[in-house]
This record gives C-alpha cells, sequence and structure tokens, in this order.
C-alpha cells in the first residue's frame, strides 16, 4: 500500500518539530523511571506486608549469610550513610529530579548511555522519596555482608542511583576518549617546508 504524500509529510514534520522531540524525550524518562519505580516499590510493599523489622530470609541458601533479605528503616542516605537526615535528603533529591527532568530534552541524540543514567536516576531518587513521605524513612532490604567485616541493607532505588551515577561517569569518559582521538595534538610540530636546491 502506498502511503500519500500528506502521511509522509506529518511523519517528517513530528519527527522534526521541536515540542514533539521534546515529548517523546520526557516519554521515554517516563517509560524509564516509572520501571524504576514500579519495581522498587512492589518490592518495598512486598518486603513490609512479609517482614516484621530486623526479619531476615534466605532466598538463595547457599549464599547466606552473604546474601540475604533483611527488612531495615532507614533515615539517612542511600546505603544507610548519614542516618537521621531523611528530610534534607528528600528535598535534594526532588532537586535533582526537577533538574534532570529539565535537561534530559537537551542531551545529544546520540548520549543514549546518558538518557538510561538519567532514568535510573530519576525513578530511584523518587522512589525513596516515596518512602519518607509515606512512612518517615525508606525501606532497605538487600542484604549483603561479610561476617565481622561489613554488612549493608539496600533497596531497588538505591541501586538504580548508583547504577546511574556509574553510567554518567562511563558516558563522559567515553566523550572525553572521543575528543582525544578526533582533535588533534597541539604537542604535534608542524614539518618543515621542503627546501629547494
Amino acid at each position: 500500500m502506498v502511503q500519500s504524500p500528506t502521511f509522509y509529510s506529518a511523519c517528517s514534520e513530528w519527527n522534526t518539530n521541536p515540542v514533539n522531540r521534546t515529548l517523546r524525550r520526557l516519554l521515554l524518562l517516563l517509560v524509564i523511571a516509572g520501571s524504576v519505580l514500579v519495581l522498587d516499590q512492589v518490592t518495598k510493599r512486598l518486603i513490609v506486608d512479609n517482614l516484621v523489622l530486623h526479619e531476615s530470609r534466605s532466598i538463595i541458601p547457599f549464599l547466606s549469610p552473604v546474601f540475604q533479605i533483611t527488612r531495615s528503616h532507614n533515615t539517612g542516605a542511600s546505603f544507610g550513610i548519614l542516618p537521621n537526615a531523611g528530610d534534607i535528603f528528600a528535598v535534594i533529591a526532588i532537586v535533582v529530579v526537577i533538574v534532570m527532568i529539565y535537561m534530559f530534552p537537551r542531551i545529544p541524540d546520540d548520549k543514549r548511555l546518558m538518557w538510561l543514567a538519567t532514568g535510573l536516576i530519576c525513578g530511584g531518587a523518587l522512589g525513596n522519596v516515596i518512602d519518607r513521605l509515606a512512612y518517615g524513612y525508606v525501606v532497605d532490604f538487600i542484604h549483603y555482608q561479610i561476617p565481622g567485616v561489613v554488612s549493608n541493607v539496600s533497596n531497588i532505588a538505591d541501586h538504580a542511583v548508583v547504577g546511574g551515577v556509574i553510567l554518567f561517569f562511563i558516558a563522559s569518559w567515553r566523550d572525553e576518549r572521543e575528543k582525544a582521538v578526533t582533535s588533534p595534538t597541539s604537542t604535534d610540530s608542524p614539518e618543515p617546508p621542503p627546501t629547494v636546491d
């Protein structure tokens, strides 16, 4: 079936219109951040409904006690950093999300790793903000530990934020590497002109 010229022109206009481009970008951000947010909140709800505070369960027996599920309440930052500063981190998280939503449509088309990183950070930050508003603390349950050495309890939102930050660093490193490869070196001295006998 041959499409009419009107159809092609409409598609072209949709793809080139700055407003439509921004809406598509924001929709992509909504999908990424929304997926993280839903997964985070569903898993936390399961923990709240099935475990009491500090109760642990081993879901992979041969990994216990290195990895297990333990219900914990965190009033500080991700991974239990700076306890009792929850309100400050909630405000910071909201400001960061607003800035990232504003900047997201301005990320170049070829920087898709930054798209993913932004969505992960926004989804994770909002997941923990919702906890603070609903409970006054963040529900943690992913428990990694080396007995007698270190023990840490986190959640899906924490890992999404950390993963997003790591992706940002990788994207920045790749950009710097590409610039170094494509830009001429300033230390190269020009070749002397040929001499004429």
